[in-house]
This record gives C-alpha cells, sequence and structure tokens, in this order.
C-alpha cells in the first residue's frame, strides 16, 4: 500500500458532488453507514470496521465496511470485509462487534441475526493477516441465554483482566431493566455465559446510563491522574429510538476487582456521566491499545444525519435518499480521568489536517470557513457557533468557555466536533444551504484562531 493509494481515499471525497459531505473523515462515497466496529491496530495499521449497507442510504442488510491507516490521518478504503450468509446465522445482517487477535489471525466476533427482529448469536470469522479478506463460516461462539429474565442480547465486547479474555454483551430485561451480560472465552469458539453481570437496579448506573437495553457495551482502562481507572461505555437504548437516541451514550467509571470465591471480575461504579454532549452522536467503539502501568484506549463514535434539532436544519428522508449517502464517523478520541470525570480529547494526529492559518487572535465575530479548525481560549463567557444570518440564522452550538478553559471546534461540512478542556465532546450535525457562512461569536477578552483543514502531503 502506497502513501499516494492511502491519500487518495480521502482525496475522492473533496470532489464528492454534495457540499454536505465529509471531507476529513473517511466513509463510502455512497452508502448507509453506522456503528464503527472491529477498532483495532494491528500489523502496524489502524483497522475500522462499520456497519455498512452500499445499496441505499437506509439502514437495511448490513454489512461491514472497512477503512485502514498508518497514522490515523491517510485513510485507505477497502472491499466490504463481513456480509450476510444466506441461510446463515447472520443472514439478516452482520451486525456490531469486535476484532482481535486469535494467535496470530485477526478474529471477529459480531452480533448475527438470522430474521429482522429476532435474536442475535455471537458470531465468529476470521481475517487475512491484513484485515482485507474473511473466512465467514456462520461458527456461533454464544447463543441467547436460555435465562427467561433475559429478552433482548446484543453486541459483543472482549476484555481482559488478571491475564484472562472476558467478554460482554447489552442486554434488556423483561422487568424492564437494562444490563450486562458476563462470558469467560478460554476459546473464541467457545464463550461460556457467565450471568447477569450489571444492570440498572445499580443506583450509580441507573443515575447515569439509563435505558432500556445497554448497546454497544465498551470496557477500558484508562489513565487517571498517576494511576488509572476503568470505563463502562454504554448507548442508551429506549424503544420507539428509531435512531433518535434521545438518551444519548453514558459512561460509569470504576474499579474492577476478582470476585474472591469465583475469580471472575466485578466491577464496582463509582460516577458517570454523558459520553458526549450531542444528541448526533450514537454507538461508539472504544479499543484498548495498552494497558497496565500506562493505559490508552481510542473512540471513534457515530453521527447520524436526520432531523434537526434545537433550532438546527436538517435533513429529511427524501433528501438523505437523494444525497445516496447517511452516517459519518468522528475523528478518533482519546479518553482519560480526571477528578472523577472523563475526559474526551482529539487525538494529536488530526493537527496534520491544519492548513493555513485564516486568524490570528481573532476576537468578537469571527468568519470560519466550512472545513476548519477553531482554537478558543482567554475570558470566561458564552461562546456560540452561528450558521447564517437574518430570519434563518441557527445557533449550532452554544457552550460556555470557563476560566483557563480551552474549546477546539471543528468543522468538515455538515459534521461538527467541538472539544472542551476536562470535559467530553460535542457532536453536532447542520447543513449549509448554498451561499450561508459560519460565524463564530466569541466573548470579550476571548480569542480565537482559526485554520483553514487540508489534506496532508
Amino acid at each position: 500500500m502506497t502513501d499516494l493509494a492511502v491519500v487518495s481515499s480521502l482525496a475522492r471525497a473533496a470532489v464528492h458532488p454534495d457540499p454536505a459531505f465529509p471531507r476529513f473523515h473517511p466513509r463510502p462515497a455512497q452508502g448507509w453507514i453506522n456503528d464503527p466496529n472491529g477498532i483495532s491496530y494491528i500489523n502496524g495499521r489502524y483497522h475500522v470496521f462499520f456497519q455498512y449497507n452500499p445499496l441505499s442510504a437506509r439502514h437495511h442488510q448490513i454489512q461491514w465496511g472497512h477503512v485502514s491507516s498508518p497514522d490515523l490521518v491517510r485513510w485507505e478504503e477497502h472491499p466490504v470485509a463481513l456480509v450476510p450468509q444466506a441461510g446463515g446465522p447472520d443472514s439478516a445482517g452482520c451486525w456490531t462487534g469486535v476484532v482481535t487477535l486469535d494467535g496470530d489471525v485477526p478474529t471477529a466476533a459480531y452480533s448475527g441475526v438470522q430474521d429482522h427482529g429476532g435474536h442475535s448469536q455471537v458470531v465468529i470469522a476470521r481475517g487475512s493477516s491484513d484485515l482485507v479478506t474473511w473466512e465467514q463460516n456462520g461458527h456461533v461462539a454464544a447463543s441467547m441465554p436460555s435465562d427467561p429474565l433475559v429478552t433482548a442480547v446484543r453486541d459483543p465486547f472482549i476484555f481482559h483482566f488478571n491475564g484472562s479474555r472476558y467478554a460482554m454483551q447489552g442486554a434488556g430485561l423483561a422487568d424492564g431493566r437494562a444490563a450486562l451480560l458476563l462470558y469467560t472465552v478460554d476459546s473464541l469458539d467457545d464463550w461460556k455465559y457467565q450471568g447477569i453481570w450489571l444492570t440498572t437496579a445499580d443506583p450509580i448506573a441507573a443515575r447515569h446510563t439509563p435505558a432500556e437495553i445497554w448497546e454497544c457495551p465498551q470496557l477500558v482502562q484508562v489513565p487517571s491522574g498517576s494511576g488509572s481507572q476503568w470505563v463502562i461505555m454504554f448507548s442508551l437504548w429506549l424503544s420507539g429510538d428509531d435512531h433518535e437516541h434521545a438518551n444519548g451514550v453514558g459512561h460509569l467509571i470504576g474499579s474492577l476487582s476478582a470476585d474472591p470465591e469465583t475469580g471472575l471480575p466485578v466491577f464496582t461504579p463509582e460516577s458517570g456521566g454523558k459520553s458526549d454532549f450531542g444528541r448526533d452522536f450514537y454507538a461508539p467503539q472504544m479499543v484498548q491499545l495498552s494497558s497496565g502501568s500506562s493505559p490508552s484506549a481510542l473512540l471513534f463514535g457515530w453521527a447520524n444525519e436526520g432531523p434537526g434539532r434545537d433550532g438546527r436544519r436538517g435533513r429529511t428522508q427524501a433528501e438523505i435518499d437523494d444525497a445516496g449517502w447517511s452516517g459519518v464517523l468522528t475523528h478518533p478520541r482519546v479518553l482519560s480521568v480526571a477528578d472523577g470525570a472523563l475526559v474526551v480529547t482529539p487525538v494529536p494526529e488530526v493537527s496534520a489536517y491544519r492548513g493555513a492559518l485564516v486568524a490570528s487572535g481573532a476576537s468578537g465575530s469571527v468568519a470560519v470557513p466550512e472545513f476548519a479548525e477553531v482554537l478558543v481560549a482567554g475570558a470566561a463567557g458564552p461562546v456560540e457557533l452561528v450558521l447564517g444570518s437574518g430570519r434563518d440564522r441557527q445557533v449550532v452550538y452554544r457552550g460556555e468557555l470557563a476560566a483557563g478553559e480551552e474549546l477546539r471546534i471543528f468543522l468538515d461540512a455538515s459534521l461538527v466536533e467541538v472539544y472542551a478542556s476536562n470535559s467530553v465532546a460535542t457532536t453536532l450535525r447542520a447543513y449549509p444551504a448554498p451561499g450561508e457562512s459560519w460565524t463564530l461569536d466569541v466573548p470579550p477578552g476571548a480569542t480565537a484562531d482559526v485554520w483553514e483543514l487540508a489534506l496532508p502531503q
């Protein structure tokens, strides 16, 4: 794979006919995408898979798309990785899952659904060393638990603790609680169900992660002061969501310990909160890059299309169909814990997209290009990112800049990501009409530096 081939993935986005199409977040030119899947770093490349329907901009007959990068900046698009197998356990879709190494063999563990509306099973597929070609033989590693209390199961995630490999799945229970199910995974081909692990009966979980089903559960160890803490993240499903996701994404921060009788891990939540303040963020996936004394974890999320909220114009389904594409993944994000709260920042590598500095130390009302990075710092006060003017004026983002805080804002056509220091991000979608421009209003005494985004050479 040459560098030129990798750069061409984002270069193709620069000539996309839809002005709302992001240029600095990799995705296929057409089709529906949603949850990031199988995030991994193998043989010197980052791999990101995602739920994908290449045939239309609608959520149907889900496959796994695939992009990879040597540096989280230059991305190459690969052929579809996993497809539904006629008559197989995934005949109605290859849904959310992970990629891990089984020995030296890249292995996917994902939710396979055999009929629409049916129960999911954990299906295993094996990949080539470059993760580009995959063998799907329909092997099921875990079926729906026989426990009558468990009514819905989805989205396997694998983690390691005390030298052993475990897995969990999100679930919904007959009494209305959301839950996590725990498995021991001595062999990736045969998961052993250990029971219900955590539920919204826990008061901290009930407060910070209310849901009927915990979707896309993730568990990683992240730096916290001089040590580390464990973070569980959930997408908070409610009946009738239909991609609206009113509860968004939440997390719990806590510790893992070994049960003195069974040796199985026990998660004890200590605090929690929202994992993103935007309504257009769902189904993130995290990956543990290192553990032990220097833990680190990476996160990608999904920003969906849809109707406008909070005074913002959105896209109708007819407009999405006409555009021929739906959904985008966020920038990769790094996680840490400070003073008991989750901190989310963009990976340092995305600074490579900075092009010309078009404003330095600007104040008041600042013009911002449609593809830009903005750094706001200085005096405390309200910050507004505005699209258009007059009667069509939309306040896309409104936040409060605290003393000593910085705001880092990325605009990529219709995708807005805002990162506040010592906090989580805010992910939003907004669609400029022809001739509309962006303006950032900063408080007196604060300043903004603005870079136009450009592909790295």
